[in-house]
């Protein structure tokens, strides 16, 4: 839910979402009151109120298959546990059409999005998510988003999905058990050979860090859709700024906190990640964020 704002300034009333011109971001601000047109200080300071309410924020939930076969086929790859669903719900919500899948996922296509049931060849979706890697997978599109998240984040996230689905989170005996070991030694190497080997046989890429994309959302947003070739407007964008987190956020009781991860476990994952912030620089990417490395 996002807030419907409404201004009162003696008796007259102005409501309505965030603008540009009008992005209110909290319950009361004078400050705000106080640059409304013939409104003078000492008026606005006693007279001017501003409130929010939990309303649906509408003007970006529009979303349609594209009406003509897409010219470029464009992937959204990243390793599982990356944010890729998060960042199918930014690009749909942003440009107002579906993505696909390279997978069909019944729980995402019931939260609505219907390119999962769509073919993922068809090219009536913006792009096709994807986690495959190997030449053969990746030559397949002419071109890619490479969604790049922490590989500490990416697996536990990864791992709270194979136990618990995309809202749960593994139950202690999950993480007690032989169950991660295994998983973080075929899995880790898997996060490493997924950037490469996009690096190595990717035609044309927009590398994104998940981190990135958290701290400068609207930035890194519209470098997105203009690699996708599509335009928005600042109403959409904002919109979609207000209904940030979508529906598969993980909210609730949050797994006891402990340090999953052992100390060979963490000498694996930083020899990974070096390997990966050296073959992003030797492409002339931005390197992994600083935070990565080294834990």
């Amino acid at each position: 839910m996002t807030p419907w704002h409404l201004l009162i300034r003696g008796q007259e009333c102005y409501c309505g979402y965030p603008t540009g011109r009008f992005p209110l971001r909290h319950g009361a601000d004078r400050r705000l009151c106080s640059a409304m047109p013939n409104a003078s200080s000492a008026a606005a300071g006693r007279y001017c109120l501003a409130y929010q309410t939990p309303v649906q924020d509408t003007r970006c939930t529009d979303r349609k298959f594209l009406t003509t076969k897409s010219k470029g086929f464009i992937a959204l790859s990243s390793f599982p546990g990356a944010g890729n669903t998060w960042a199918r719900h930014l690009i749909e919500h942003a440009t107002g059409y579906y993505t696909g899948s390279y997978y069909f996922d019944g729980a995402l296509y019931n939260k609505g999005f219907k390119g999962e049931k769509d073919h993922w060849r068809s090219r009536r979706t913006i792009c096709v998510k994807t986690h495959e890697s190997g030449k053969t997978e990746i030559e397949m599109f002419d071109s890619a988003i490479l969604l790049i998240r922490n590989p500490y984040k990416s697996l536990v996230a990864e791992f709270n999905r194979k136990f618990a689905g995309h809202l749960g989170y593994a139950a202690d005996r999950n993480w007690k058990s032989k169950d991660w070991p295994d998983f973080v030694n075929s899995y880790a190497s898997w996060w490493a050979s997924h950037v490469l080997d996009w690096l190595k046989y990717g035609k044309r890429l927009l590398v994104i860090h998940y981190e990135d994309l958290k701290q400068s959302l609207i930035p890194k947003l519209k470098e997105m859709v203009e690699f996708l070739n599509m335009t928005v407007t600042e109403d959409r964008l904002l919109c979609v700024e207000n209904n940030r987190d979508g529906n598969f956020k993980r909210s609730g009781a949050k797994q006891k906190d402990f340090e999953p991860f052992t100390q060979e476990m963490k000498d694996l994952i930083n020899r990974y990640i070096l390997t990966v912030d050296e073959a992003l620089r030797g492409r002339n990417f931005t390197g992994l964020p600083r935070e990565y490395v080294p834990r």
